[in-house]
């Protein structure tokens, strides 16, 4: 039986990068919103945006056999994005079905990493990809963003006002 990726990965990021894109228009793109941070010693909410869109591009180019791109000088976040959708979309998928055994390289941190191409994607890539899309929306809902779980999946929908809050005892 022929491997195969049931989706290829530009279509899974793509997706992501939607609701990304759709969280920033709920957030906004204040000086303080951009800066904020959960913990001082990690990225801000602009870095975090734009290294989860960095991720999209370092996993989907070297798969596809190409040289990563990159859209970080973009005008706004939204437009890096954008930038970003369109380029991953430009791959045809069939880019995508590489020899099996080739090894794709990045540095993580201070660490030189080369890893076959199904580690490299999803044991690297998207774990890293949704760390930091993961980070973005936490800084968001702490600073008091409008937005839920539905903002960062697309599919989970809750009853206007609904909360996860239990009530206090009596």
């Amino acid at each position: 039986m022929k491997d195969e990726m049931l989706i290829d990965p530009a279509t899974i990021f793509c997706r992501s990068l939607a609701q990304l894109s759709a969280m920033l228009d709920k957030t906004g793109t204040e000086p303080h919103m951009l800066a904020a941070r959960l913990h001082s010693d990690m990225l801000p909410f602009a870095q975090q945006v734009r290294a989860a869109v960095s991720f999209s591009l370092r996993g989907c180019c070297p798969l596809a056999g190409l040289e990563v791109a990159d859209f970080s000088t973009a005008a706004s976040l939204q437009e890096q994005i954008a930038q970003t959708m369109r380029y991953l979309k430009s791959i045809p998928s069939e880019r995508f079905d590489g020899p099996r055994g080739r090894i794709c390289r990045d540095r993580a941190g201070f660490a030189d990493i080369a890893l076959p191409a199904d580690e490299y994607l999803n044991l690297y890539i998207v774990p890293n990809f949704y760390f930091h899309f993961g980070m973005a929306y936490a800084i968001a809902r702490s600073a008091g963003a409008a937005i839920g779980k539905g903002d960062f999946d697309g599919y989970h929908a809750y009853a206007p006002g609904f909360s996860f809050e239990r009530p206090a005892a009596s």
